[in-house]
């Protein structure tokens, strides 16, 4: 009978191990397995329902908090460069994608039209002074003039008087005593021409109010030269601001450029910012400074802290070249899209270059500036 005895083992935790017989004694639990469920249970019953809770408020307490798009765009102030003066492009100190500061020479005009243009200014100065030198003189002329008419009313007036009084007396005849009335009146005719001259050179002479002190021949051949003078000095086109050369290949050596006609674009890189288009059904809560989360497309990782800068006041339908038209019955309705400038408040250690794809996430219940 001693093979169906039950083996009875000392385990290291000195638990007891029954094993089965013949008869099938069931084996009794060990101590560790017991312990472990005695803190799994408690764990199972108020840890889960506590993470679900925690899962559940986190939620609550997010939602509607944030406003995000990925429809949002890096943006930069761009000056288009146009040349003031007609011309054949004569230089070109620029290429595409260079860095140029304010003032730089961008290209050049061929001068030689405009130089001629300073010459002939200068000549019609000239000839100004000239005109003046000579009304001056005719002016003077016409005081001798007047004087000398006056002489000869005076000898007329005599032999006018004279010839009255033989007439009287009867020692002259008519003939005589009209030749005399004749040369008096001649003479005061003479005077009243010596006269309108003076008063004409005179007024040519005169200086207007809005030039005092210059003649208005000399003054419009002045404005002539100054003209012909800021049209030379437009030959060379300057860069206006510090930025980046773009759309370059516009400006060729030989090529006529036309006034008004864009040549080169200046990419400013001193502010950029993003022009995030948002749904109309998030801007309820957004409002003018608050925080602002940006990332790029470009540069995965990299995010940089903003502010909503302005809201737009026309929605990019309306703004577009053909605004839609849903005055017929047969149209339907399409969640809009408001363009919303966010401004980058930190520096970028990568370049923003300007329509840079980007995510953009507005706190809606936090205020930066």
């Amino acid at each position: 009978m001693a093979d169906a005895d039950p083996k009875i083992e000392k385990t290291p935790a000195e638990a007891i191990v029954i094993e089965p017989g013949a008869q099938g004694e069931p084996v009794q639990e060990t101590a560790e397995p017991r312990a472990k469920r005695s803190w799994l249970r408690p764990l199972l019953m108020f840890g889960v329902p506590l993470i679900i809770l925690a899962i559940v408020g986190f939620f609550w307490l997010t939602s509607g908090r944030f406003a995000s798009t990925d429809n949002a765009y890096v943006q930069h102030d761009k000056v288009s460069v146009s040349a003031e003066v007609a011309g054949r492009i004569v230089k070109v100190a620029v290429r595409e994608n260079q860095r140029v500061r304010k003032g730089d020479l961008l290209f050049e005009i061929d001068p030689a039209p405009y130089r001629i243009a300073v010459a002939q200014a200068d000549a019609a100065i000239a000839n100004a002074q000239v005109e003046l030198q000579t009304l001056q003189t005719s002016y003077v002329g016409t005081g001798a003039d007047i004087q000398a008419a006056r002489d000869r009313i005076a000898q007329a007036q005599e032999d006018y008087g004279r010839q009255a009084e033989l007439m009287k007396r009867g020692f002259t005849t008519r003939a005589s005593f009209q030749a005399a009335q004749h040369a008096l009146e001649q003479a005061r005719a003479s005077l009243q021409s010596a006269q309108a001259d003076a008063a004409e050179a005179r007024s040519k002479l005169a200086t207007g109010a809005a030039v005092p002190g210059e003649n208005p021949a000399i003054a419009a051949a002045r404005v002539q030269r100054e003209q012909a003078l800021l049209n030379l000095s437009r030959t060379k086109v300057y860069a206006p601001a510090d930025g980046i050369v773009s759309q370059s290949d516009r400006l060729q050596v030989g090529q006529q450029m036309m006034t008004g006609l864009p040549a080169v674009t200046i990419v400013t890189s001193d502010l950029s910012w993003v022009e995030a288009n948002f749904k109309e059904t998030d801007l309820n809560k957004m409002r003018v400074g608050q925080c602002a989360e940006v990332s790029f497309d470009a540069y995965p990782g990299l995010k940089l802290k903003g502010h909503v800068w302005s809201i737009g006041a026309l929605t990019g339908s309306e703004s577009s070249v053909l605004p839609a038209q849903n005055a017929n019955g047969n149209w339907v309705k399409v969640t809009q899209r408001v363009p919303v400038r966010i401004a980058i408040d930190e520096k970028s250690p990568r370049a923003l270059i300007a329509g840079l794809s980007s995510d953009v996430e507005v706190d809606l219940r936090n205020q930066c500036k």
